[in-house]
Protein backbone atom coordinates (compact mmCIF):
# COMPACT_ATOMS: atom_id res chain seq x y z
CA UNK A 1 0.00 0.00 0.00
CA UNK A 2 2.48 2.39 0.92
CA UNK A 3 4.55 2.04 -2.18
CA UNK A 4 1.50 2.28 -4.26
CA UNK A 5 1.04 5.81 -2.78
CA UNK A 6 4.55 6.50 -3.07
CA UNK A 7 4.47 5.69 -6.82
CA UNK A 8 0.77 7.71 -7.16
CA UNK A 9 2.97 10.38 -5.32
CA UNK A 10 5.97 10.54 -7.99
CA UNK A 11 3.98 10.49 -10.56
CA UNK A 12 1.89 13.33 -9.90
CA UNK A 13 4.94 15.21 -9.08
CA UNK A 14 6.98 13.87 -12.12
CA UNK A 15 4.01 14.94 -14.22
CA UNK A 16 3.71 18.65 -12.23
CA UNK A 17 7.50 19.01 -13.30
CA UNK A 18 6.58 17.84 -16.88
CA UNK A 19 3.68 19.95 -17.48
CA UNK A 20 5.68 22.86 -16.24
CA UNK A 21 8.81 22.61 -18.36
CA UNK A 22 6.62 22.15 -21.91
CA UNK A 23 4.73 25.36 -21.13
CA UNK A 24 5.71 28.32 -22.87
CA UNK A 25 8.78 30.51 -21.78
CA UNK A 26 6.87 33.09 -22.83
CA UNK A 27 4.17 35.03 -20.56
CA UNK A 28 1.82 38.35 -21.77
CA UNK A 29 -0.65 40.20 -19.01
CA UNK A 30 -2.62 43.20 -20.56
CA UNK A 31 -5.04 45.06 -19.38
CA UNK A 32 -7.38 48.09 -20.51
CA UNK A 33 -9.82 50.56 -19.76
CA UNK A 34 -11.17 53.74 -21.32
CA UNK A 35 -10.81 57.17 -19.88
CA UNK A 36 -12.70 60.40 -20.29
CA UNK A 37 -9.41 62.33 -20.97
CA UNK A 38 -7.55 62.94 -24.13
CA UNK A 39 -4.38 60.93 -24.12
CA UNK A 40 -2.58 63.87 -23.84
CA UNK A 41 -3.56 63.93 -20.24
CA UNK A 42 -2.85 60.33 -19.75
CA UNK A 43 0.65 60.55 -21.45
CA UNK A 44 1.84 63.27 -18.90
CA UNK A 45 0.80 60.95 -15.82
CA UNK A 46 2.19 57.95 -17.05
CA UNK A 47 5.33 59.93 -18.17
CA UNK A 48 6.47 61.17 -15.10
CA UNK A 49 7.44 58.28 -12.99
CA UNK A 50 7.47 60.72 -10.15
CA UNK A 51 3.22 59.99 -10.35
CA UNK A 52 3.79 56.54 -10.00
CA UNK A 53 2.89 56.86 -6.53
CA UNK A 54 -0.60 58.13 -7.05
CA UNK A 55 -2.04 55.77 -8.99
CA UNK A 56 0.48 52.35 -8.93
CA UNK A 57 -0.74 49.54 -6.95
CA UNK A 58 2.46 48.23 -7.02
CA UNK A 59 4.33 51.38 -4.95
CA UNK A 60 1.08 51.57 -2.77
CA UNK A 61 1.94 48.33 -1.51
CA UNK A 62 4.46 49.47 0.60
CA UNK A 63 4.33 52.95 2.33
CA UNK A 64 7.78 52.56 3.29
CA UNK A 65 9.05 52.23 -0.10
CA UNK A 66 11.76 55.23 -0.60
CA UNK A 67 12.19 55.38 -4.43
CA UNK A 68 15.42 56.73 -6.18
CA UNK A 69 14.93 58.90 -9.49
CA UNK A 70 17.55 59.60 -12.13
CA UNK A 71 17.80 60.51 -15.76
CA UNK A 72 15.50 62.97 -16.91
CA UNK A 73 12.16 64.12 -14.97
CA UNK A 74 10.21 62.58 -17.77
CA UNK A 75 10.41 60.56 -21.21
CA UNK A 76 13.05 58.16 -22.05
CA UNK A 77 15.63 57.69 -19.75
CA UNK A 78 13.47 58.66 -16.70
CA UNK A 79 14.12 55.89 -14.16
CA UNK A 80 12.78 54.76 -10.96
CA UNK A 81 14.94 52.21 -8.33
CA UNK A 82 13.31 50.87 -5.06
CA UNK A 83 14.04 48.20 -2.34
CA UNK A 84 11.23 47.47 -0.68
CA UNK A 85 9.37 44.93 1.58
CA UNK A 86 9.20 41.15 0.33
CA UNK A 87 5.80 41.91 -1.92
CA UNK A 88 7.34 44.88 -3.39
CA UNK A 89 10.96 43.48 -3.55
CA UNK A 90 13.60 45.67 -5.50
CA UNK A 91 13.52 46.42 -8.88
CA UNK A 92 14.31 49.39 -11.84
CA UNK A 93 11.85 50.74 -13.85
CA UNK A 94 13.22 52.97 -17.31
CA UNK A 95 11.33 54.77 -19.61
CA UNK A 96 13.23 53.10 -23.00
CA UNK A 97 10.66 54.89 -25.59
CA UNK A 98 7.93 57.67 -26.03
CA UNK A 99 5.99 58.30 -28.90
CA UNK A 100 3.39 60.98 -27.25
CA UNK A 101 0.87 60.85 -26.81
CA UNK A 102 0.02 57.17 -27.96
CA UNK A 103 2.97 54.89 -26.55
CA UNK A 104 5.10 54.34 -23.52
CA UNK A 105 7.76 51.75 -23.05
CA UNK A 106 9.31 50.72 -20.44
CA UNK A 107 11.60 48.03 -19.06
CA UNK A 108 11.06 46.34 -15.55
CA UNK A 109 14.01 44.43 -13.93
CA UNK A 110 13.19 42.68 -10.48
CA UNK A 111 16.10 42.07 -8.56
CA UNK A 112 14.13 40.12 -6.26
CA UNK A 113 12.14 38.36 -4.59
CA UNK A 114 12.89 36.53 -7.91
CA UNK A 115 15.01 38.25 -10.95
CA UNK A 116 13.22 38.83 -14.07
CA UNK A 117 13.54 41.39 -16.61
CA UNK A 118 10.36 42.62 -18.41
CA UNK A 119 9.12 44.66 -20.97
CA UNK A 120 6.04 47.18 -19.98
CA UNK A 121 3.96 49.40 -22.79
CA UNK A 122 0.98 51.67 -22.08
CA UNK A 123 -0.78 52.41 -25.42
CA UNK A 124 -2.99 54.97 -25.61
CA UNK A 125 -5.92 54.82 -28.67
CA UNK A 126 -8.27 57.49 -29.28
CA UNK A 127 -12.08 56.41 -28.79
CA UNK A 128 -13.67 60.39 -29.48
CA UNK A 129 -11.80 63.76 -28.78
CA UNK A 130 -12.05 63.71 -25.04
CA UNK A 131 -12.09 59.80 -24.34
CA UNK A 132 -8.81 57.15 -24.65
CA UNK A 133 -8.73 53.10 -24.21
CA UNK A 134 -5.40 52.70 -22.15
CA UNK A 135 -3.88 49.24 -22.71
CA UNK A 136 -1.30 48.41 -19.98
CA UNK A 137 1.14 45.34 -20.68
CA UNK A 138 3.69 43.50 -19.63
CA UNK A 139 5.69 40.73 -21.35
CA UNK A 140 8.73 38.95 -20.96
CA UNK A 141 10.18 35.51 -20.44
CA UNK A 142 9.83 32.95 -17.59
CA UNK A 143 12.63 30.54 -16.28
CA UNK A 144 11.56 27.27 -15.15
CA UNK A 145 11.08 28.64 -11.79
CA UNK A 146 8.62 31.09 -12.95
CA UNK A 147 6.61 28.05 -15.03
CA UNK A 148 6.06 25.98 -12.21
CA UNK A 149 5.10 28.56 -9.68
CA UNK A 150 2.37 29.42 -12.63
CA UNK A 151 1.47 25.89 -12.47
CA UNK A 152 -0.01 26.17 -8.79
CA UNK A 153 -0.38 29.85 -8.70
CA UNK A 154 -2.08 31.93 -11.44
CA UNK A 155 -0.09 35.40 -11.97
CA UNK A 156 -2.14 36.04 -14.53
CA UNK A 157 -4.97 36.67 -12.25
CA UNK A 158 -2.74 38.35 -9.73
CA UNK A 159 -0.86 40.52 -11.53
CA UNK A 160 -4.08 41.70 -14.24
CA UNK A 161 -5.98 42.28 -10.71
CA UNK A 162 -3.59 44.91 -9.94
CA UNK A 163 -3.23 46.65 -13.33
CA UNK A 164 -6.72 46.87 -12.79
CA UNK A 165 -6.71 48.70 -9.59
CA UNK A 166 -4.37 50.74 -11.18
CA UNK A 167 -6.03 51.70 -14.07
CA UNK A 168 -8.87 52.35 -12.06
CA UNK A 169 -6.45 54.95 -10.33
CA UNK A 170 -5.41 56.27 -12.94
CA UNK A 171 -8.50 56.91 -14.96
CA UNK A 172 -10.15 58.86 -11.64
CA UNK A 173 -6.85 61.20 -11.25
CA UNK A 174 -6.87 61.62 -15.37
CA UNK A 175 -10.59 62.47 -15.46
CA UNK A 176 -10.30 64.93 -12.31
CA UNK A 177 -7.77 66.34 -14.35
CA UNK A 178 -9.72 67.09 -17.00
CA UNK A 179 -12.86 67.99 -15.41
CA UNK A 180 -10.82 70.45 -13.25
CA UNK A 181 -9.23 71.83 -16.40
CA UNK A 182 -12.82 72.49 -18.12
Amino acid sequence: MLNTILIILALGIGGLLLYAALRSNIFRIARSTIIDAAPETIFAILNDLRRGAEWSPFERQDPNLKPVFTGPATGTGATMEWSGSKQIGAGRFSIVETVAPTHLAATLDMYRPMKSSNRVTYTLEPVSARRTKLTWAMEGQMNFVARLFGTVCNSEKMVGKEFDKGLAELKRIAEQETATAA
